[in-house]
């Protein structure tokens, strides 16, 4: 029996040990979920406390209850370590680090670098790797392949190397790991057909595509379609806007349409680990071909310049009221990039905060899931989440930005004179109309 076979074989009984390099919003749903389908799971991270808290049965990913997180660690089928040297015990591993942009907006694939250097460590005949960090197509190719391969171990024979984009969406109840298609793509037909099994022994559904290449192209075309059609929509807000027209009336009305319109909304910038970062890759690598991918670039500066334009009408409702933004007291509600999570990454909320400092206004927020803001790569924002009491009626404005279901919309209209609305959230506030803004 072949060792690709034996592999196979063994995931179809459960009898395999799962690696998880990083813990994170992607690695630790992952890890339960194949823990609580039989697989034995050992997670890696490079930070003690989150390697403690796993161990312990707390999580610190909020799409992971600790219940969950108890059952699989007391189950003797989940635990952790920082030790990167027992990345030689698992059979199957699978890399799930964060691929950020650097400052000039080109990939900074230097924690795939990392974690594919501490496999190389350590790499043995019959494991199989599989990466599912969001990059650009090529990725597992050209990067992992020559470091595994310098081992003197090869592909397809001796190891095994596939991708799997992640599909995680932190806050949506409907969807987790165990039921979102896992899409995979193999370098060589051995490492796809043997992905494929160790996925279809804990998930619900797998989906292979023909090369590795593929399987990271779809993540992209995926995060890229969402990216464009936002900049649709933000684009059409500041048109009419100009106009007088309300734009969520018109997608309220044009998503009634049984065929040919899917509704996205628009908002105050793209935030989030993934839609904001992941054309950019693909841009990036265009651009090795010698093509131009004008479509995405027009996307991101749309979308990136929607935060000035918060400003700007924040700005203009002030001046409506004999107020200057100089001196101003302004309230952020909301500066996770998302509703109801708690994960600031590329949220648009510190842009506007920063603006908004820098014009002289002084600036609170309130957001029920960021107690406070973390120390980020390019923003040092040294700010509390302030609560929402009797207090209020000291603002002069307040700018909606992510629009949390625990805050309440009512009270801050009621006792806020002016509030700048850039999710529609007081869109069903009773006698909001004079007090509320759209942006």
């Amino acid at each position: 029996m072949s060792i690709a076979q034996d592999l196979i074989t063994r995931a179809e009984r459960r009898d395999v040990l799962f690696g998880i390099v990083g813990l994170g919003y992607v690695g630790l749903p992952l890890a339960v979920e194949l823990a609580d389908a039989g697989f034995r799971v050992l997670g890696f991270d490079v930070q003690q406390r989150v390697v403690d808290g796993v161990n312990a049965g707390r999580s610190h990913v909020k799409d992971v209850s600790d219940a969950q997180l108890q059952a699989s660690v007391k189950a003797g089928r989940l635990s952790a370590t920082t030790d990167m040297l027992r990345l030689a015990e698992p059979d199957a591993i699978s890399i799930c680090v964060p691929t950020p942009l650097s400052k000039f907006k080109d990939p900074d694939v230097s924690f795939i670098v990392a974690a594919t250097e501490s496999v190389k460590r350590t790499l043995r005949r019959g494991q199989a790797i599989i990466l599912e960090s969001t990059t650009y197509p090529g990725t597992t190719r050209e990067i992992l392949l020559p470091a595994l391969e310098s081992t003197g171990l090869t592909v397809g024979e001796d190891f095994f190397l596939a991708f799997s984009p992640e599909r995680e969406d932190p806050g949506n109840p409907r969807y987790s790991a165990r039921n979102i298609p896992k899409v995979v793509g193999g370098v060589g037909p051995h490492s796809a057909r043997l992905a494929e099994a160790l996925y279809r022994g804990g998930l619900d559904q797998v989906v292979r595509v023909s090369s590795a290449r593929v399987a990271e192209a779809v993540k992209i075309l995926e995060n890229t379609y969402r990216a464009v059609n936002i900049a649709l929509v933000n684009e059409l807000k500041v048109t009419f806007d100009s106009m007088g027209i309300d734009i969520w009336e018109v997608i309220e009305a044009a998503k009634t349409k049984p065929f040919g319109f899917a509704a996205f909304y628009p908002g105050p910038g793209l935030g989030g680990h993934c839609i904001p970062i992941d054309p950019f890759y693909l841009t990036w690598k265009a651009r090795e071909y010698g093509l131009s991918t004008r479509f995405i670039e027009l996307a991101g500066e749309v979308n990136t310049a929607m935060p000035r334009y918060v400003v700007q009408r924040l700005t203009a409702a002030l001046n409506e009221a004999g107020k200057c933004l100089l001196g101003a007291r302004v309230l952020i509600l909301g500066v996770a990039y998302k509703k109801d999570v708690a994960d600031v990454r590329e949220s648009p909320a510190v842009e506007i905060i920063e603006m908004l400092q820098q014009a002289g206004a002084r600036v609170d927020y309130h957001d029920p899931y960021i107690p406070h803001l973390p120390r980020m790569r390019d923003h040092q924002l040294a700010l509390k989440s302030v609560p929402l009491d009797d207090g209020l009626s000291r603002y002069d404005a307040a700018v909606v930005v992510t629009d949390h279901s625990k805050i309440d919309y009512a009270a801050v209209v009621s006792a806020i004179s002016l509030v700048v609305d850039t999710r529609n959230a007081c869109g069903r506030v009773p006698h909001a109309s004079g007090r509320v803004v759209k942006a």
